[in-house]
């Protein structure tokens, strides 16, 4: 809950905070939390920790069970209003749709929020989520920016200070062989990323797995989100496009960046 220290003191309100970092305590590699294990991760005392379980219990946003909690059914609520409510998702998911079918690979959309992008629109192909997909690219799915096509493309808009203070207290980790973990290469490549307008992560964060993203504007050219396509491949074929990248790259790379000039223009 970094983004309150912009706000005067007094118009924070604590517990709103606190109930907040809570709920987001919680992920997928941390399901089911104790008291003791929130009041650790939250930095609040075990005694606040409990009243918060239990009050988020009770609404429904957790449930639990001797003593032990996990996220509850009423925390999609949030997720579905914003799904249905936001006017990007809305905007962008028929130029998806044609994107896919035409491509016939996953195509989705993601913005950033802190170290990770979030997927908010994704291709409803029937055709290509029958076949073997990535991990990871259902709707509201979490990716670690630093090594996923849109999280360079998003992180590219940053200037050189910005791009310091979000790498500053970070460690990237090897997500598989290839992820590029060191902090001066990587910010080269992010540079390159900002100068050419696109981005080819090859098996950054899942072996066999290549994806292309480019920015998408609104109407004013401020880079609002990613766009992004996921070849999922065998390791035979995996070798072969890692040998060839720009065969890979320019059939897709024209078909998106239309695709992103067509989104441009709803926004």
């Amino acid at each position: 809950m970094q983004l309150v220290r912009n706000l005067a003191k007094a118009d924070v309100i604590e517990g709103a905070v606190r109930a907040l970092s809570v709920l987001e305590t919680f992920t997928a590699e941390r399901q089911r939390l104790n008291a003791t294990q929130v009041a650790q991760r939250t930095g609040i005392t075990r005694a606040a920790a409990r009243r918060h379980l239990l009050t988020l219990q009770a609404l429904g946003y957790l449930e639990g069970e001797a003593g032990v909690y996990w996220l509850g059914v009423r925390v999609l609520r949030l997720a579905g209003n914003y799904l249905a409510s936001a006017r990007l998702p809305r905007v962008v998911q028929p130029t998806l749709n044609r994107l896919s079918s035409s491509l016939n690979c996953a195509v989705s959309v993601a913005v950033l929020d802190d170290a990770d992008v979030v997927i908010v629109a994704r291709s409803g192909e029937q055709r290509t989520a029958s076949r073997a997909l990535p991990r990871g690219t259902h709707l509201g799915a979490r990716l670690p920016a630093f090594a996923t096509s849109t999280g360079r493309v998003l992180l590219a808009q940053r200037n050189k200070t910005q791009l310091a203070d979000w790498l500053k207290g970070r460690v990237l980790p090897h997500l598989t062989p290839h992820t590029v973990c060191d902090k001066t290469q990587w910010k080269a490549l992010v540079s390159a990323v900002g100068v050419q307008g696109y981005c080819l992560a090859s098996q950054e964060h899942e072996l066999g797995v290549q994806a292309l993203a480019v920015p998408v504007r609104d109407n004013a050219g401020v880079v609002v989100a990613a766009l992004n396509v996921v070849i999922a491949t065998d390791a035979a074929l995996s070798v072969k496009i890692n040998a060839n990248a720009p065969l890979l790259t320019q059939p897709y790379l024209r078909s998106m960046l239309a695709a992103a000039d067509e989104i441009c223009a709803l926004l």
